[in-house]
């Protein structure tokens, strides 16, 4: 007799990434935070600072910057100094206790938020990078319907190198929707995302059959 297959139940996003930490499950050795390959690999992390920061310094003015799920900020540590104010958001608490005490500046911030249930800071520019993609579409839709507070929107996701169905749901998180051949893309169904403007800043190519990281620039209505 064929048995119904068990659902796995959702655990809290919150206690989800807080487990990531603990039992370092992106890697890392030492007692300090560590967000994962994509946030230390030169050869991730370099040309995704060189096209946000040539953004940062495109403006006469130094803008407002909020980044959604900063981690352990070793990106964030080389961009917020091109910005008027950099508010980093994460949702785990020791995690942005660590970084208030390693990073200190006056133009620089750190709080401790649910991107997907509580208010988010004001600013010129929201930065994203690889952060939906761990998020189910429920959550997903929460972020998308407060990014039109944003002028500009700088969003990272990694996606399959070929033709894909987006938004498959997922649990969020440890996992991506790369293992269903799909990715974020919130200008699609069931999201739909409307934008005045859009460029692709930059294209990552991984490994063979380990997709591709894509960094889009948004300018809102």
């Amino acid at each position: 007799m064929n048995q119904k297959k068990t659902l796995k139940k959702p655990w809290p996003t919150k206690k989800a990434m807080e487990q990531i930490y603990e039992q370092k499950l992106w890697g890392g050795n030492s007692d300090d935070f560590y967000s994962g390959s994509g946030s230390h690999y030169p050869e991730l992390v370099e040309p995704y600072i060189k096209v946000v920061q040539e953004f940062l310094t495109s403006f006469a003015e130094p803008i407002t910057v909020v980044d959604l799920g900063c981690g352990d900020f070793n990106i964030g540590k080389r961009l917020f100094i091109h910005t008027k104010n950099f508010v980093a958001v994460d949702i785990v608490e020791n995690l942005i206790a660590y970084n208030k005490e390693k990073f200190k500046a006056e133009n620089l911030e750190f709080r401790c938020l649910d991107i997907a249930k509580d208010r988010l800071p004001k600013a010129d520019c929201v930065i994203l990078r690889q952060v939906l993609q761990h998020l189910s579409n429920a959550e997903v839709q929460s972020v998308v319907n407060k990014l039109a507070d944003f002028k500009y929107i700088i969003l990272t996701e990694h996606l399959p190198k070929r033709n894909f169905i987006p938004n498959k749901d997922i649990i969020s998180g440890q996992g991506i929707r790369l293992k269903k051949q799909s990715g974020v893309d919130i200008l699609k169904f069931p999201f739909n995302f409307n934008v005045k403007y859009e460029k692709e800043l930059l294209s990552l190519p991984l490994e063979t059959n380990k997709g591709v990281i894509i960094t889009c620039l948004y300018e809102v209505f």
